[in-house]
């Protein structure tokens, strides 16, 4: 994948990791433009290479759809984590898949300690858009809201590019 396709991807996934952070929610817009970059990457490497990343994607909804299903994962996180599927090859899309797995452990684990250690109420109203979200954020921990998967999700597939080089 090219330097400036994987950069914009990068700011994709963050915008979507924030909005899923703000507001539990990750627009269709990020992922319809994650597959549309994935898929023209993929496209440069021959049909074939991108037949089987289409595969693979749609392989991977119909794992995760029975999660959606009973409420474990959000309708956002499924279509994005296939969306990224789309732009990457085999063994990058099983590094991104097992390095999203991790990272889902890791911020259960963030988010299971910090519920425990955030104030019960938070000192401070008002302020920057960022200081709402952050202290909507320690509300929903505190209640042990859904995580924001989305940022599991970009941290995965940093991890997974990383690893294999193809960023």
């Amino acid at each position: 994948m090219p330097i400036l396709a994987a950069a914009l991807l990068g700011m994709l996934l963050l915008c979507a990791a924030w909005r899923d952070v703000a507001t539990r929610t990750i627009p269709d817009t990020a992922g319809l433009l994650v597959a549309i970059l994935g898929l023209a990457a993929r496209l440069s490497e021959g049909i074939g290479a991108a037949a089987l990343s289409l595969t693979l994607a749609a392989g991977l909804v119909l794992l995760m759809l029975p999660l959606h299903a009973r409420g474990m994962i959000g309708g956002g996180d499924v279509k994005l984590a296939a969306a990224l599927l789309v732009g990457l090859s085999p063994l990058a899309g099983y590094r991104f898949v097992v390095a999203t797995a991790l990272a889902g452990g890791l911020l259960a684990l963030l988010y299971l300690a910090l519920s425990r250690l955030l104030p019960e109420r938070p000192a401070g109203a008002g302020g920057t858009a960022v200081r709402r979200v952050l202290r909507a954020e320690g509300w929903r921990i505190r209640r042990h809201g859904p995580l924001p998967y989305g940022v599991a999700i970009g941290l995965g597939w940093c991890a997974a590019v990383l690893q294999a080089g193809e960023g």
